[in-house]
């Protein structure tokens, strides 16, 4: 097959639960094994971090591999969604996995992949285990899809887990308690494998616990053991974050410059500083200049996109993938730190969210714009319009996203704001 091919049999003919939903999700590991068996167990051939969470797991995720990449060890990394080009997904030191290299994957292996009848995110699993196993990469930062217990990448045996917060999302397959979710994330712990908690909640800690002391190993909590003292945020033609960080162990402050500039990256920053600690008591040889440098330059380093990115500047238009409640509760928490005279938002969500839960959290003085991301999966505009009328949110509906937008730009003036939301697959259409 041509890559062209290739990636149609990815996107028509396996099923993806970004695109239909509950009807792709597989409860169990049993496909993800077997793909596995069927490639000689890549998954086994390389170093790997695992990093889970409900939000904050793909920046996390860039981050610590923009970190290990500034130490100059050959590092992978696995995250998901993509925005522009599938290829996102799949990188080594930044470099996206060469379309050649995907199309001779399902040519040398599309017949048993027919037989198995794995998910789109299982065979990118699998795609992504094979290349770093291929291309000898020293590490892979390999971030879960959902979940942790059931998720397919949990098959790896990592050198560190990570698991970022916890919130309510997916809670047909999680649970709908903050410890049942806590529970199914937990499933990522592994025996005598350390494990970095990014955000101290008082309903799971006690789950966390509960994980690392059968399996034996130690946790590690962030925000007890690193705070932030200082931030400053700069929102000229580049945004950047200035932050002073205590290490409470040595009282030692230090100061990070980054390119992600919202409010609610500090507690992924903490995360990543508290997985640098550990994976240095592991012998990894990380200075302070390559954790500066890797969190500096993230956004050049793994082509970070998506969240609280600026688009451009007259109006300035930011766009954020915040697709739940607390990622919605984030966002509205940045707008405060923004000038501007009055804010548009183009917004369209997926049909499983708690819509009435992200809705319910929006400034009702701004101008709404809903639309629908062009994916099965998309709550309709109009029924999202209606939705946000009832809870006192004022607007349009609109057929597509690029339309949406355009209205936005249309009614915007020169000191508004224009903020893209709601999903990421809303933001993947305007990148």
């Amino acid at each position: 097959m041509t890559y062209k091919q290739t990636l149609d049999y990815f996107y028509a003919q396996l099923p993806m639960f970004h695109r239909i939903g509950a009807a792709a999700y597989k409860a169990n590991l049993d496909n993800t094994i077997a793909l596995c068996s069927l490639l000689k167990h890549p998954e086994q051939k390389f170093r790997s971090i695992h990093v889970a969470g409900t939000n904050g797991k793909g920046s996390t995720s860039h981050m610590l591999a923009s970190v290990l990449m500034e130490t100059g060890i050959k590092t992978g990394l696995f995250t998901s969604p993509h925005f522009k080009d599938f290829r996102e997904r799949i990188t080594i030191n930044g470099k996206k996995i060469p379309r050649s290299t995907i199309s001779r994957f399902i040519n040398q292996h599309k017949d048993a992949f027919d037989t198995l009848g794995p998910s789109f995110f299982e065979i990118t699993f699998a795609l992504a285990a094979w290349w770093f196993s291929e291309e000898k990469v020293d590490i892979a930062v390999m971030e879960t899809g959902m979940g942790g217990r059931l998720d397919s990448t949990n098959v790896i045996t990592p050198e560190l887990s990570i698991i970022t917060n916890i919130g309510f999302d997916h809670t047909q397959f999680l649970g709908d308690t903050l410890k049942a979710i806590a529970s199914e994330k937990a499933g990522i712990i592994k025996q005598g494998i350390p494990v970095v908690i990014g955000e101290t909640q008082p309903e799971t800690l006690p789950v966390f616990r509960q994980f690392a002391k059968k399996a034996k190993t130690t946790f590690f909590q962030a925000d007890q053991n690193f705070s932030i003292s200082s931030r400053t945020l700069t929102h000229h033609r580049v945004p950047l974050m200035l932050v002073s960080i205590l290490r409470k162990e040595s009282q030692e402050h230090v100061r990070l410059i980054s390119p992600l500039a919202a409010l609610y990256q500090l507690k992924n920053i903490l995360t990543v500083m508290q997985a640098v600690e550990v994976l240095r008591q592991k012998h990894f040889s990380i200075t302070e200049d390559q954790l500066h440098d890797g969190i500096r330059h993230v956004i050049r380093n793994t082509r970070l996109m998506g969240r609280w990115q600026t688009l451009s500047l007259n109006p300035l238009t930011i766009a954020d993938i915040g697709h739940n409640a607390a990622g919605i509760r984030a966002l509205t928490e940045q707008l405060q730190m923004v000038q501007y005279d009055h804010l548009h938002f183009v917004i369209g969500v997926v049909n499983d969210k708690d819509v009435t839960a992200m809705l319910m959290l929006l400034p009702k003085d701004a101008t709404y714009y809903f639309c629908k991301a062009d994916i099965p999966r998309g709550l309709n505009a109009g029924y999202l319009a209606a939705q946000a009328e009832s809870l006192g949110l004022s607007g349009t509906a609109h057929s597509t996203v690029q339309q949406a937008l355009e209205a936005a730009r249309q009614a915007a003036v020169e000191n508004d704001l224009i903020v893209i939301g709601g999903s990421a697959f809303v933001v993947a259409e305007v990148i």
